[in-house]
């Protein structure tokens, strides 16, 4: 499926409060439930001026596969942002999270949804080893990916070195890191937290340039924690400390 379309009342509902998707028309089945989302949704593609129409549940069949809920809007593609740009608007303490090839677009969808609850301010991933930005990422994001940049390069090696030059340490996530993930200090840094993929993980190459290596623990010999699972334990371990610090300051 290509990734001109979104399906879900909350992704439609983000898409068109975000204003940074172009939606040409937004479809609406006739046996929708009509309540405050989608009531939400009309009124606001009414004040947009985004045409909108209803139809027969028929003309559903084909997106029958996704769980549209009733409503699908026709948007342009996700803008990707340059890490150059990204670079230039510095801030304390920033948080990248960043993707070594995840490959499944529900995963893609949960990870992105976490680094938006959390405050992280970007997300950067390989254009050739990680999912693309598709329907189904947005609906499982539900509309998060509407809420923060999102940096596609073509070398995450060489992207990963350019950061370290802009003062950021890289951390990377590993079964066989060195520390546990909850020893280290994440609060006086410019910081980006690599995952890698759901079978290989990160890559050597991505290894040897990080700063750091940490591990989640784990038990019972069962070493198989989802990324997008491992990704909301190291970002809110993240969010932790500083929020603490920031309590102890005041």
């Amino acid at each position: 499926m290509s990734n001109d379309f979104v399906y879900g009342k909350n992704s439609v509902l983000e898409a068109l409060k975000s204003g940074k998707r172009n939606i040409n028309k937004i479809i609406i089945s006739k046996n929708v439930n009509n309540d405050v989302k989608t009531n939400e949704i009309i009124d606001l593609a009414k004040n947009k001026k985004v045409v909108f129409q209803f139809l027969p549940k028929e003309k559903f069949q084909m997106y029958r596969e996704y769980n549209h809920q009733g409503i699908i809007a026709f948007v342009s593609p996700i803008e990707y942002m340059e890490l150059a740009d990204f670079l230039e608007t510095k801030k304390e303490h920033a948080k990248i999270l960043v993707l070594d090839g995840v490959q499944d677009p529900h995963n893609l969808g949960s990870i992105i949804r976490t680094c938006v609850c959390a405050g992280f301010d970007a997300i950067m991933m390989s254009v050739r080893k990680n999912s693309p930005i598709n329907a189904t990422v947005e609906k499982t994001s539900a509309g998060a990916v509407n809420h923060i940049p999102i940096i596609a390069v073509n070398s995450l090696s060489s992207a990963l070195e350019k950061l370290k030059r802009h003062d950021y340490w890289i951390i990377a996530s590993d079964a066989k890191g060195k520390d546990n993930y909850f020893d280290v200090d994440y609060t006086d840094m410019n910081l980006a937290v690599v995952l890698g993929g759901e079978d290989a993980g990160v890559s050597k190459t991505i290894m040897n340039i990080a700063d750091f290596t940490v591990k989640i623990p784990m038990f019972n010999r069962f070493n198989s924690l989802n990324v997008s699972n491992a990704a909301a334990i190291l970002i809110y371990e993240v969010i932790k400390q500083l929020v603490q610090k920031s309590k102890n300051i005041v």
